[in-house]
């Protein structure tokens, strides 16, 4: 027998007026779980966290935390913490305060209350900041001490609504791994909604991406990378996006007709019907580049891009192509190359319903 899920969303809806926000949801999260729940802005990952924490009203389905049903249950009785992107602190109050401000309300001892906020300090490098003031303190800082204010309830789930948005760039990248980190040592549930890829394929054990109020498609972060449902997961997961080339089946079935503004054509490795019109999609890391005369495909360079570690071609022509070559290159703008690609990395879709096929 399997175990209680520790989340449980079955059929939820979820209308503003005439605007459906939220399009009949199902996800199922075991007890220790780490979900991203990730896509463009007004997909829904925001109002799908917030009906968890009880912020929103549901319209329709049924949702469950603990195997208990918390339709209609108030946000304070759900036994949820949230981390807010806006740190959400009492500015008047030290961290120790912070900390301690729910079990206060609580009448926890203040002994007990103390030692609590000590264990969590502890666990979260926040010891030498107890007295200070939030205004004291770093953006990294103050996120801790709004992870600490969750940690201190043991809830039975912690729910992120995109709380590293607010930091800088190389503090996003520590303070992720950080986040991950204590949920390991917690063994708690998380849900993390974020609108950038990179930190749901790097944190989550399970990405659920969203568009337009429903589910696209869910699974762990590889699955997502290697086999997209769809166009749009294909586009919106891995990064550079992918590249989308129309094409057409060739009469043999084996092998793909490109429309570019130069020459190409691709095996498939696998029978497709001849004369269909196919989406192509190609991951710009999958693709070599070669000598023209040996290559699937022709085209000219436009912008060459380097990192140091990383090169980044981009083609002229209609459509453009990203290429990504590890390390350096002497490839210049201007230059024709050769590009090709082995046939199991070529993913292939319904240009009418954008659906892999």
């Amino acid at each position: 027998m399997s175990a209680q899920p520790q989340i449980e969303l079955v059929d939820i809806d979820k209308h503003y007026g005439s605007f459906h926000a939220l399009k009949n949801i199902n996800l199922s999260i075991p007890k220790g779980q780490f979900v991203a729940l990730v896509g463009p802005s007004g997909c829904g990952k925001s109002t799908l966290l917030r009906s968890l924490a009880g912020l929103e009203s549901i319209t329709g389905g049924t949702m469950k935390i603990a195997g208990e049903v918390m339709n209609g249950v108030p946000p304070r009785k759900r036994d949820v913490a949230m981390v807010f992107q806006s740190y959400a602190l009492y500015p008047h109050m030290t961290v120790e305060q912070n900390l301690t401000y729910s079990l206060r309300l609580k009448r926890v001892p203040k002994a007990e209350a103390k030692k609590a906020a000590d264990e969590v300090a502890k666990t979260i490098g926040l010891q030498q900041l107890m007295h200070r003031y939030p205004r004291e303190l770093s953006g990294g800082q103050r996120q801790r001490v709004a992870m600490g204010r969750a940690i201190i309830r043991h809830p039975k789930a912690f729910l992120f609504d995109e709380p590293l948005s607010n930091l800088d760039a190389a503090l996003r990248v520590h303070m992720r791994k950080e986040i991950r980190a204590l949920h390991d040592r917690l063994g708690a549930t998380s849900v993390y909604v974020t609108h950038d890829q990179i930190e749901a394929m790097t944190m989550a054990d399970h990405v659920v991406v969203m568009r337009d109020g429903v589910i696209e498609q869910q699974g762990s972060p590889l699955e997502l990378y290697d086999r997209p449902a769809t166009r749009f997961v294909g586009g919106f997961i891995g990064s550079p996006a992918m590249n989308f080339i129309s094409g057409t089946v060739a009469a043999d079935g084996q092998s793909i007709a490109l429309e570019l503004d130069g020459s190409g054509a691709l095996p498939i490795g696998r029978g497709l019907e001849p004369g269909r019109k196919v989406t192509v999609g190609l991951r710009p890391e999958h693709v070599e580049v070669g000598p023209a005369a040996a290559a699937q495909i022709t085209l000219p360079v436009a912008v060459v891009e380097s990192t140091g570690s990383l090169t980044y071609l981009t083609t002229g022509g209609d459509p453009e192509l990203t290429v990504v070559i590890t390390g350096r290159s002497d490839i210049r703008a201007g230059q024709t190359v050769g590009l090709s690609i082995a046939p199991g990395r070529v993913h292939i879709f319904d240009p009418e319903t954008d659906r892999a096929l």
